[in-house]
Order: C-alpha cells, then structure tokens, then sequence
C-alpha cells in the first residue's frame, strides 16, 4: 500500500512530496532527489501504525 507525504528539502528548503510504502515498516530510511534543486535528501520516515500518519526527517547526503 502507497501513500504520499512531503518533505523539505535539507538543502533549498522547497517543499517536495513522495511515495511512502507503508507496507515497508514503520521506520525507514533512504535517498531521494529533490524535485527542485536535484540534489540527494536522506530521508527519515517514521509511520504511526494506528494513524498511518507519516513523518519524514532529511538531512544533507554525503
């Protein structure tokens, strides 16, 4: 099951939406592209198991 969530970009700061796979488990991590400056977000995603509330971290790669 997918759903969206969006994030802010750890370098220009734009908001950016993604695909959250909630049959993933309920913390995961993994890189993302921003949509504006195309540069690569780790993200940070915890999912609430009884709300499926997603809430999503990043910070700079490398």
């Amino acid at each position: 099951m997918q759903t969206t969530s969006e994030f802010y970009c750890a370098y220009c700061g734009e908001e950016n939406t993604t695909f959250v796979d909630l049959s993933a488990g309920g913390q995961q991590s993994y890189v993302e592209d921003c949509q504006v400056c195309c540069r690569p977000n780790i993200l940070y995603l915890r999912i609430d198991e009884d709300t499926l509330e997603v809430e999503i971290d990043s910070e700079y790669e490398g």
